[in-house]
């Protein structure tokens, strides 16, 4: 407990490097409130430890990749054509775990995802952070490639991060409410719990800031038939944690819903 009341003293806030579904930019703090040591433990390693976050290509990666993995940075399809003709491993991995179609993903170059997994990319490889193509695309609340993504054969099903988590987690946590109605309507899983403890819902409250995308998000799980009553670890509702940062558009919501 003494970390968590650290962590409080001195919140930290992510910078755009380390940005991801763990990286909490704002109103943060109130997420700790009826968290259990376990769940704050883990919030706080994800706050604190970079590698917990996705992480893009930076510049010297870029300048220094050849092959499909240039060729996806800059996406030129017809290089990728042509090196898969002459027996480019199509999933080679870079030092962070990433293959070509990743490094696709993170750079939103849509045709070059395309060509990758037209030519037999696997659309479902995790990179070694955990993430897959959709989670990359929906943190990044990148629909057109998310659309990509999920049309090439990568499932919204999937079980992603260091967090268990799901692609709709981390999209209700940062409030992407049209990445997160198209991963409803792929039947991604609505009450999938993470390793925090924590559902869809639960992030779009407890992560979020009660503002205007947030609360779409909310409706469109709420809509999409969510369990609104589904607890954290510590047994708090989403009702409860609504109440507790003030939401008072979410607590209406989730009432009206028949939250308990």
């Amino acid at each position: 407990m003494r970390i968590l009341r650290a962590a409080c003293r001195n919140p930290i806030r992510s910078s755009p490097r380390t940005r991801g579904p763990r990286a909490i930019l704002v109103n943060w703090i109130p997420a700790f409130a009826g968290m259990s040591a376990a769940a704050g433990f883990l919030l706080v390693s994800a706050l604190t430890l970079p590698a917990f976050a996705q992480i893009a290509p930076i510049a010297p990666e870029l300048q220094a990749y050849r092959g499909l993995h240039a060729a996806a940075a800059k996406d030129d399809v017809a290089e990728i054509e042509k090196l898969v003709r002459a027996g480019a491993l199509i999933d080679a991995r870079d030092a962070r775990g990433r293959t070509p179609l990743h490094v696709a993903a993170f750079m939103h170059k849509t045709d070059a995802a395309r060509a990758l997994m037209r030519l037999g990319a696997d659309a479902n490889a995790l990179e070694a952070q955990q993430y897959d193509i959709v989670t990359i695309a929906a943190v990044a609340d990148d629909v057109p490639m998310l659309k990509v993504a999920l049309g090439g054969g990568c499932k919204a099903t999937n079980i992603t991060s260091p967090y268990h988590g799901t692609a709709l987690i981390a999209a209700a946590h940062l409030g992407h409410d049209e990445v997160v109605r198209t991963l409803i309507a792929a039947k991604a899983p609505l009450d999938h719990v993470n390793n925090l403890g924590w559902t869809a819902v639960i992030e779009s409250i407890v992560l979020g800031d009660g503002g205007k995308r947030h609360i779409a998000t909310l409706k469109a799980l709420i809509d999409a038939k969510a369990n609104i009553n589904l607890a954290d670890s510590s047994g708090t509702t989403p009702l409860t944690l609504a109440k507790r940062r003030g939401y008072t558009e979410m607590v209406a919501m989730l009432s009206a819903a028949g939250a308990r």
